[in-house]
């Protein structure tokens, strides 16, 4: 679906508000411990987003120390059951594809009429060749989903990119709108060695991400210095376990995944806007 004159309406505010400002202030305020504040937010959220909490290893929603804390809560270990077929690629969260395909030589498909570039995506980094005409996924966290991160493969850490940027929403009426929105916006790149080769998990930020993080690194947003940082851990042994989490948004976003040329193929029954939930199927290894 191509962009319409209310998307444009509902978009024009974001390159008006401060971006960075707000989020800053939704991080203080999603981290109070003032129990009237913060249960009023809670309680608010889940009625408002219908969060079904008996998901939720602790489903009272009151019981969290933060609004943040609940924000990110852990599922109970067998509502989300990972698939034991070695050959498939899970899903790393819950939420909804945006996009799914191959990456046309160097071009992501965004929305109709609209791409972003692999490189530029990556911030220039050596590994993007890995990935040209390879497989992409875009998939969009929802305010109600989990908002934990889990490996689609087994992986070995390679390096990590941080790429500050815009906080441009990432729902569907902006990408419809602003070009190269998930190359534009602050992200954090994790590179993983895996047995088809290199795989790429991208956590795109947003307004109102007020913080990304990692199992290995933490809290890596809001960063102090918004300068393109690449932390490399090829000496390090940090190896996470398909349907490991490896991280987390503070408020919730976009994960793209990468993957070569001529290792692996989504689903054919997969399609935009389809749901999808941790640990089941999203694609297969083919090498």
């Amino acid at each position: 679906m191509s962009a319409s004159f209310t998307d444009y309406i509902k978009v024009l505010p974001q390159y008006l508000t401060p971006q960075h400002t707000l989020s800053r202030l939704t991080y203080h305020i999603t981290r109070c411990e003032w129990k009237p504040l913060k249960n009023f937010l809670i309680k608010s959220f889940i009625a408002s987003f219908k969060v079904d909490m008996t998901l939720a290893k602790q489903p009272d929603g009151t019981a969290y120390k933060t609004f943040n804390k609940f924000f990110t809560r852990e599922l109970r270990p067998d509502v989300r059951p990972i698939s034991q077929d070695k050959n498939i690629i899970i899903s790393p969260v819950d939420g909804s594809i945006s996009q799914i395909g191959k990456i046309e030589s160097e071009e992501i498909f965004q929305a109709k009429g609209r791409y972003y570039n692999l490189d530029t995506l990556l911030a220039g980094d050596v590994s993007a060749a890995d990935f040209k005409v390879g497989q992409f996924a875009t998939l969009y966290l929802s305010p109600r989903d989990y908002h934990r991160i889990h490996m689609p493969l087994d992986g070995k850490l390679v390096k990590m990119i941080y790429v500050p940027g815009k906080l441009f929403s990432v729902n569907s009426h902006t990408t419809r709108v602003v070009n190269n929105l998930f190359a534009r916006n602050e992200r954090v790149v994790s590179i993983f060695e895996t047995e088809i080769g290199p795989m790429a998990i991208v956590m795109v930020g947003a307004m109102n991400v007020g913080s990304m993080e990692t199992v290995w690194a933490g809290e890596i947003t809001p960063a102090k210095k918004r300068n393109i940082t690449i932390t490399d851990y090829k000496d390090q042994q940090i190896q996470l376990k398909r349907g490991e989490e490896m991280g987390r948004f503070n408020m919730g976003s976009t994960v793209i995944l990468l993957f070569p040329k001529g290792k692996s193929e989504w689903l054919i029954s997969l399609k935009p806007n389809d749901n999808i939930i941790m640990g089941t199927p999203l694609g297969k290894i083919t090498k």
